[in-house]
């Protein structure tokens, strides 16, 4: 550019840009409205659980992108432990649990981060007063008799 000064970023000399994320990249990519330093989508957004479970985020809370994928991988972890003590507390064993985590791009910025998770957990409940189960209990005591049986006494 004839008459400006480069510093190296985007804009030209004298114009000022708002650092809204400090030690971020003040590039501004092509085709995007800002760079990651001056994002203000990414430093106003917010995560919170949906869930009916005593988890951390039930009140909206920021994320920062970079702090993001480890967050909300800490936060469905607690979901499952929560899955593993109520088995627990009530005669039940988990089959299995999964967790998902949804990833999206900054429209404004582009910078990629984790929007969010989801835990499915499948929970077998072992019911001893229940006639059916009963039932199955006592057809495998005869099924499974004399399996294993020592023939050589």
């Amino acid at each position: 550019m004839v008459g400006s000064i480069s510093n190296g970023s985007n804009y030209a000399a004298g114009a000022s840009a708002v650092i809204r994320n400090p030690g971020e990249s003040t590039q501004k990519t092509a085709g995007r409205q800002s760079s990651p330093a001056e994002c203000e989508t990414c430093k106003n957004r917010k995560y919170k659980d949906g869930s009916d479970e005593m988890v951390s985020f039930k009140s909206a809370a920021h994320i920062s992108p970079q702090a993001s994928a480890s967050k909300v991988r800490a936060h469905e972890q607690e979901h499952v432990s929560n899955a593993f003590k109520k088995a627990a507390q009530n005669n039940g064993k988990v089959i299995s649990a999964s967790v998902s985590m949804q990833t999206s791009v900054c429209p404004e910025c582009g910078r990629s981060y984790v929007a969010g998770g989801e835990t499915n957990t499948q929970i077998k409940y072992f019911n001893e007063e229940n006639p059916y189960q009963k039932d199955k209990k006592a057809s495998d005591a005869i099924s499974y008799t004399g399996m294993n049986v020592d023939i050589a006494c």
